[in-house]
């Protein structure tokens, strides 16, 4: 079995029930003029879900990835699931994060947004240092649903060594794209030396630094980590990869937010409110836990913070960094 929708969420907050959560982002100002239909342009209300992957085996070219052995990921991965998996819980966008080393699967993930309003955006693959990337730059940011790209993987370390990987990132800046990094705790130094060389290139930390989550303190080297980034105001966290932290990978990580609030509670107090971002990593978080396991431990970690922290966390913060 792939995965089952579970019940809608209850917060257990007794001071800031799921219905006065929900009617908090309903209230939320109109983020763009454009209706939803057109490209780039976001609903007033919900919450936008900053990590998602999409793909299909089943084409005729296949897919790099996920690998065909695996039992939970290789299907079909399209938005139609998504959204009927979702919108019940309060979703009404997604940035999908490019899952492919393939160039030509950012115009397949791309092709997607323009028949589906639901993605609002793709953090693409390109990769920086090379001597494709401008062409390749200019090829996709006229796109208007392209809104960044990612690395630290498929054979891209990040680096500020590198003047022709720097330079690159540069231009995406000059574009007003933004930079998700998959980092370790240990690459969190490179990452805030990065982001004083770029200080006008939005970063995002995905997966907040792949810390271990284990119930107990952080790790001095991701806490001493996320400290340096945090002091650069163009460096953002996105708070997803929770559930994976803690390796259960038989779907039954712990639903109890307190579990996590080690983690949290770090990330609150070093990035503030208006520097962190909610993402799933569906479907890879499938392993770990249900959609509305992972949506409802961030649920009621920020309610207990407080209506303008849960919008800025679910909402306004995704649309500053990827729709701006």
């Amino acid at each position: 079995m792939l995965f089952t929708q579970s019940a809608k969420l209850e917060p257990r907050s007794p001071s800031y029930p799921r219905r006065h959560f929900l009617a908090a982002l309903s209230s939320l100002p109109l983020l763009a003029q454009a209706t939803p239909a057109e490209p780039g342009s976001v609903e007033s209300a919900g919450i936008i879900d900053t990590h998602t992957h999409f793909y299909d085996p089943s084409r005729p070219q296949g897919v790099p990835w996920p690998p065909s052995d695996d039992p939970v990921l290789y299907r079909s991965v399209l938005p139609d699931e998504f959204r009927r998996l979702t919108q019940p819980l309060g979703v009404t966008g997604t940035i999908v994060v490019e899952a492919s080393s393939w160039i030509e699967d950012n115009d397949w993930v791309l092709q997607l947004a323009d028949r589906e309003p639901f993605l609002l955006g793709l953090v693409g693959h390109l990769q920086p240092g090379t001597s494709e990337f401008t062409s390749q730059l200019e090829r996709f940011r006229t796109k208007p649903r392209f809104r960044g790209i990612r690395t630290g993987l498929w054979g891209v370390s990040l680096t500020v060594n590198n003047e022709a990987f720097v330079s690159d990132l540069r231009r995406l800046a000059e574009h007003r794209l933004a930079l998700d990094v998959l980092v370790g705790p240990d690459q969190l130094e490179t990452v805030a030396l990065l982001a004083a060389k770029l200080p006008e290139l939005r970063i995002v930390i995905d997966h907040c630094a792949n810390v271990r989550v284990d119930g107990k303190s952080p790790p001095v080297v991701w806490l001493s980590g996320i400290r340096a980034v945090a002091r650069h105001p163009n460096v953002y966290m996105k708070v997803s990869g929770l559930v994976e932290g803690t390796g259960s990978t038989n779907g039954q990580a712990p639903r109890d937010p307190e579990f996590y609030r080690p983690i949290l509670d770090a990330i609150h107090e070093t990035f503030g409110q208006a520097r962190v971002v909610y993402g799933s990593n569906w479907p890879v978080s499938n392993r770990f836990a249900s959609y509305s396991t992972v949506l409802g431990i961030v649920s009621d970690y920020f309610d207990s913070k407080g209506r303008e922290a849960a919008l800025d966390y679910f909402r306004r913060n995704a649309a500053r960094v990827y729709l701006p």
